[in-house]
């Protein structure tokens, strides 16, 4: 397929696909999604060989948030029966991190519901990462607090976090109909003052909440515009008691399909399947490591996930290794530029740097408006697989062993 060779040639040299293209990639058949993924599995390989990086999530404060994001069982309103609870002291969130980096997780995502965090939660924060560094010799950590104000990424910074997640979620243009308490500008503006900081930023999209494909190209063009280091790609969970409750669009194909477009897009940036993996991808999961270098390994910030040890077995079994603590993520030109900031910054770099929930939200969490006038539905699917989702009851904020 001219398409497909065209994206791979693409792809090996950093050159960002047309709108169209990215657009194709959606578009393309289910008889011909073996060639996609092996066409962006040539392009994963090359930047990332078969290395899979596992992360693990600390949800640090759980529920009660008074943002009114339409996918997060934290939400505003939200009569999901998920666990609720105030901030995990430092040496209970350390505790949990160990878990998951004894599983074998180099980064550890600390999460905390809320608008964004005040000076005395960044305090407590960085205690938090004190714990965790002095406890786990090598571990990376990615703060995500939500909108950040002047100086408070400098200050998680100087506390010792290597990353902070804020994800774009949705495309410029359908934003406001997902949420009203905040803007699509304000999560811009956090990701700015996470790269002006010198933090590597994260931050990605969630897929599944009724989107066309033009709303997943705008999206995920915008990320390349801000030009993260990593970009988590969320498969929406409907979580009961949410106002997406009802929102089953996504098929393991398509969410192949999307994984393959992302990569396209942004080829030597650490492309993350975080959230809803289990529930829409099921048991074509090891297939999408083809696609992404990166995972959330166990749990999730509400829901749980596939057990710990499955995820090793899968990986091991579909011919991948885990990435190592010692091994560095990104491809070289990047990783450079990253020990003193982040991102390549570069024209030829996914995302020239010009417009410049964590990964794991529940949600599984400037060219947005370019949406074309015949803008292709999201597909409908009829099953619903309520039996695929769980309510997380172990792990932080309980008694009982975490899931790493």
């Amino acid at each position: 397929m001219d398409l497909l060779n065209t994206l791979v040639d693409k792809g090996l040299r950093r050159e960002l696909p047309t709108r169209a293209e990215a657009l194709a990639v959606l578009a393309t058949s289910d008889d011909d999604l073996l060639d996609v993924v092996a066409a962006a599995g040539k392009v994963r390989r090359h930047w990332f060989g078969r290395r899979v990086k596992l992360n693990y999530l600390v949800n640090l404060k759980s529920g009660l948030c008074p943002e009114d994001c339409s996918y997060c069982s934290q939400r505003l309103g939200s009569k999901a029966d998920i666990l609720k609870y105030t901030w995990l002291k430092p040496d209970d969130a350390s505790k949990a991190a160990a878990a998951g980096v004894a599983g074998g997780a180099k980064r550890v995502c600390l999460v905390a519901s809320g608008r964004g965090p005040t000076d005395r939660d960044v305090d407590r924060v960085a205690g938090t990462i004190k714990a965790i560094k002095d406890q786990n010799e090598g571990v990376e950590v990615c703060a995500c607090l939500g909108l950040l104000s002047d100086g408070q990424a400098d200050r998680l910074r100087d506390a010792g976090a290597d990353a902070y997640n804020h994800n774009l979620n949705t495309s410029e243009s359908t934003y406001g109909d997902i949420t009203t308490t905040h803007t699509y500008a304000d999560r811009v503006d956090t990701v700015q003052k996470a790269h002006a900081a010198g933090l590597s930023a994260c931050s990605g999209l969630i897929a599944g909440m009724g989107e066309t494909d033009e709303d997943l190209v705008d999206v995920v063009f915008s990320l390349r515009d801000l030009d993260p280091d990593s970009v988590p790609v969320n498969f929406l969970i409907p979580m009961e008691g949410t106002p997406l409750a009802q929102e089953w669009h996504l098929t393991p194909q398509r969410c192949l399909r999307i994984l393959a477009m992302v990569r396209f897009v942004c080829p030597d940036v650490e492309v993350r399947i975080a959230g809803g993996r289990e529930v829409h991808l099921r048991t074509m999961q090891p297939l999408a490591l083809n696609l992404a270098n990166s995972i959330f390994l166990g749990d999730y910030l509400t829901s749980e996930g596939q057990a710990g040890h499955a995820d090793l077995e899968m990986i091991a079994d579909a011919g991948f290794e885990v990435e190592g603590a010692g091994e560095v993520t990104l491809p070289e030109h990047r990783a450079t530029v990253a020990a003193g900031g982040c991102g390549s910054q570069e024209s030829a770099g996914c995302g020239s740097h010009e417009g410049a929930g964590c990964g794991g939200h529940e949600g599984a969490e400037v060219c947005g408006s370019g949406s074309a006038s015949t803008a292709t539905p999201a597909p409908q699917v009829d099953e619903v697989r309520r039996d695929l989702v769980s309510v997380r009851r172990r792990g932080a904020g309980t008694d009982l062993a975490p899931n790493a």
